[in-house]
This record gives C-alpha cells, sequence and structure tokens, in this order.
C-alpha cells in the first residue's frame, strides 16, 4: 500500500518583492538556523511579481536544494496576499512566517521553537528595539493603537508576521477567505495558545517598499475589515450632534420671543450649513468604503493567482 507522504516538521514562508540581493543570504541563515533542530524543513519563497530578478534568483536556488520552493504570482497582490499563497502549499508541522528583508533574524527561530515546545500553538516574535525609522515607528504605533480601539481586542506594534505556528493555527488562517488580507490580525482572532518571544531586530536590509500612501491605504482596508466600529461612532455623533442643534434652536426660539434676535445671522447660518455638509460628506464617504469591501467580497474572486512554481 502507498505510505503518506512524511510532514516536514518547517515550513519557512517568506514574501520576495525587491529581494534579489537578498534571497541567497536569506536562505542560507535559514539552513543554519534550521539544521541544529531538523533536516527535515522546506522554504517557500512567493515572488509577489517582483519588477528585479528575485524570480530568477528564487529559480536558481531550487534548482540547486530540492527543499526550496518557489512561486511567482501573476501580478503585484500585496505582501498579504503573498504570504496567504504560501501558507495554502506549506505542508510543515509548523510554519515560520518572516519578511525577505533579513529585519526577521533566522537566528532567533530556534528560540520560537523552544517556546512552542512548552504547549503554545503560535509564538510571536516581539521587536523589543525596531530598528525602523522614527517616522515609521511612531505611525505603526499609532495605527495599533487606533486599531486597538476600533477592534476591541489588544493589538501589540512590536508584533508583526514574524513567528511561529501550528499547522492547527495555520489552516484555521486558510478559512478566512476574504479580500482584505491582514495576517498578524487574522492569527489573532483565530486564537489558540499564543504567546510572545522578544527577538532582536535587524537594520531593513533593502530600500523601503511602502509609501506613506501605500501604508495609509493598507491601514484603512484593515481598520474596515476588522471592525464597523467607524459606523457606530459616526451614529453616536450624529446622535450628539442632533441633541446640540436642537437646544440651540430652543434658546434662540425663547431669545427671539424675548425680543433679543431682530437681525438674521448671515454668518452663524453659512457655518452651520458648512459644517454639517461636511459631516454629512463624511458620514456618506465612511458608509460608501464600507459599501465598497462589500462589493469587493461578494464578487469571490481568487485572492492571488500563482503564473509559476518552481
Amino acid at each position: 500500500m502507498p505510505t503518506a507522504p512524511v510532514r516536514p516538521l518547517f515550513s519557512v514562508v517568506s514574501p520576495v518583492y525587491r529581494a534579489e540581493h537578498l534571497l541567497a543570504e536569506l536562505v542560507q541563515r535559514l539552513h543554519t538556523a534550521l539544521a541544529p533542530l531538523t533536516d527535515s524543513y522546506e522554504i517557500i519563497l512567493v515572488d509577489d511579481s517582483s519588477p528585479d530578478g528575485s524570480w530568477r534568483r528564487i529559480q536558481e536556488l531550487a534548482a540547486r536544494d530540492a527543499r526550496i520552493r518557489g512561486l511567482r504570482l501573476s501580478r503585484n497582490f500585496g505582501q498579504h496576499h503573498a504570504i496567504t499563497a504560501g501558507l495554502d502549499v506549506a505542508q510543515g508541522e509548523w510554519v515560520v512566517v518572516m519578511d525577505c528583508d533579513l529585519q526577521d533574524r533566522p537566528e532567533e527561530i530556534p528560540a520560537l521553537y523552544q517556546r512552542a515546545r512548552q504547549g503554545y500553538d503560535v509564538v510571536l516574535a516581539s521587536r523589543t528595539a525596531r530598528q525602523d525609522g522614527w517616522l515609521k515607528t511612531r505611525l505603526s504605533r499609532g495605527f495599533y493603537a487606533l486599531l486597538s480601539y476600533l477592534t476591541g481586542t489588544r493589538q501589540d506594534a512590536q508584533v508583526a508576521n514574524f513567528g511561529l505556528y501550528h499547522h492547527r493555527a495555520i489552516a484555521a488562517v486558510g478559512q478566512l477567505r476574504e479580500s482584505i488580507r491582514y495576517f498578524p490580525t487574522m492569527i489573532r482572532w483565530v486564537g489558540f495558545r499564543q504567546t510572545t518571544v522578544a527577538v532582536q531586530h535587524a537594520p531593513e536590509g533593502r530600500p523601503g517598499t511602502y509609501s506613506f500612501a501605500r501604508r495609509l491605504q493598507l491601514a484603512t482596508d484593515v481598520i474596515l475589515a476588522s471592525s464597523d466600529k467607524p459606523l457606530r461612532l459616526l451614529a453616536y455623533l450624529g446622535l450628539l450632534l442632533s441633541g446640540g442643534a436642537f437646544l440651540l434652536g430652543l434658546v434662540t426660539l425663547i431669545r427671539y420671543a424675548v425680543g433679543q434676535i431682530t437681525v438674521p445671522g448671515y454668518t452663524s447660518l453659512l457655518l452651520a450649513i458648512s459644517f454639517f455638509s461636511g459631516l454629512i460628506l463624511l458620514a456618506l464617504g465612511t458608509v460608501g468604503l464600507y459599501v465598497g469591501k462589500i462589493f469587493e467580497s461578494v464578487r469571490h474572486r481568487p485572492l492571488y493567482i500563482v503564473e509559476a512554481t518552481t
């Protein structure tokens, strides 16, 4: 009878973009970190349609080592869609998710695995001393604070994609097929026994690929996908303004009755119209964003398209 394929102990999933000159070092350091733990592992490199020679380099590395698997997406779907593509083919008992820019140090994997063996399904790497720029760090902290408030769950700015995850948790994440992908919030949502381990954060090994506009778009998408609280806050604001307008109208009516108002207030009327018009447009815009995300979801398009594999 045919035997079932042996599941590797580790699968390392890394989305690749503009990392042609970093991949050889990344793979070598992964081999060095994983070899003392086991010889049963696979490295999955997902090329998110990088414009440089990253795919060619992945093919070269895969040709020399059968433990390296490469996927190339048909276009740039985004980092978290590329992570999803890698997770969908990962076979390991434990899955490591890490960026390809070497800020996530492969040398930290043994410490993550040691903690996981204490009975945890999810071990998140906590970057105690981030090596990002001042502006990027502050924006990240502000985003996670806002996300924590809107979702009602604690979000840690020190934790990103890097971590070690049992295949049960990865299978649960694989069931989440919404079009807006953000791996850190999805892995927190599925639960299981989770913990963090402090790790060293290295300086970025390549120029930043996320512009401010792209970060802002990602933050907006994640907030809209994770919470309906913005809609409820708008409803509360509308109720508050309506109550204030009623009280103001009552005071104005009393002042008119006692003869304190004799000339209509053009300026106050213009300011009131401008303010409430802006508020209405804000509310309609927020609702429109949610409707747009619903439209994207009901089309049921694939999360990614694989153009080629090694």
